[in-house]
């Protein structure tokens, strides 16, 4: 299996005839490159930007995709992951796995595998508990986003009669008079321009996630399950943005682990060509329609 390098990491190339990715080998788990193969990197590019732990650790963010397991905390989500992969597979799928997390005894593993020749990518996330006792948890799949984007989040539009049809999840530090947030009834826009961090979840039954730059349209999707339970307020998909770059995040529901069992959630990614910028609801619905995502 050959490496080669990008932003100095070593990386396992995945292609087909229109998409390729990177998976990093001397860190991650990680996708750090996800592109058409005549195109430049979607994927945010972070080989700066750390937070540190109350230890004094910087936990590094890289960019690109990556696991984690809900809910947030600090230290335990923050686990480093500076150490090389373990990868195997061929040129259309991957498998890649970290050490057992010391500090958490979970083991994250990524499957990923290219769909034919088309712009399409299924990834499986997997969490194995490798501690003596159970654990309570959930998978988290994190997508980061170069930006100057705009993150179209679908709502729910079921006619509830007089029962409430939708709820929404907003951090502390969210401001919901961003100028930068558009508010409609079917889809809410954010344009990662921001100035300070903001973020939304919400329970997603429509189940996908879309990120629009540069004319290309990224599309994730994940299968909400209705008669379970979720963190954050019930929060199946998540969108986080800052000054640097836009995250389209989603969660599993709560799971609890026996010692040695796994719990996989699954991913499938999208690419379009030459897509309109979404300006506002009405245009957004426009592109939904055309592509037929729904």
């Amino acid at each position: 299996m050959q490496t080669q390098k990008f932003l100095n990491y070593d990386c396992v190339e995945l292609k087909n005839g229109v998409i390729s990715l990177l998976v990093t080998q001397s860190i991650g788990p990680r996708i750090i490159s996800l592109r058409f193969n005549d195109s430049e990197n979607i994927l945010a590019e972070l080989p700066n930007f750390i937070t540190t732990r109350p230890d004094g650790k910087d936990f590094h963010f890289y960019g690109g995709h990556r696991l984690w397991h809900s809910p947030e905390h600090m230290p335990r989500t923050y686990v480093l992951d500076d150490e090389p992969v373990e990868i195997v597979g061929e040129k259309t799928s991957l498998r890649v796995s970290q050490q057992v997390e010391i500090e958490t005894g979970i083991e994250k593993s990524i499957e990923i595998k290219l769909i034919d020749d088309k712009p399409q990518v299924i990834i499986h996330h997997i969490l194995t508990n490798r501690n003596l006792w159970e654990v309570e948890f959930a998978p988290w799949a994190i997508t980061q986003f170069k930006a100057g984007g705009v993150a179209i989040l679908p709502q729910i539009t079921e006619d509830a009669g007089m029962l409430p049809n939708r709820s929404l999840a907003l951090w502390s530090y969210a401001d919901i008079k961003s100028p930068h947030v558009t508010w409609g009834n079917e889809y809410i826009l954010v344009r990662a321009e921001m100035d300070s961090p903001f973020k939304i979840g919400f329970p997603n039954p429509r189940g996908w996630l879309a990120y629009w730059n540069h004319k290309t349209l990224f599309v994730k999707r994940a299968v909400y399950h209705s008669n379970m339970n979720y963190y954050d307020f019930g929060s199946s998909s998540e969108c986080y943005c800052n000054d640097q770059f836009l995250e389209l995040e989603t969660l599993a529901p709560i799971t609890k682990l026996k010692p040695n069992e796994s719990v996989t959630h699954t991913e499938t990614w999208e690419l379009y060509r030459d897509v309109d910028k979404p300006t506002d609801e009405i245009s957004a619905s426009e592109i939904i329609k055309k592509l037929n995502l729904e």
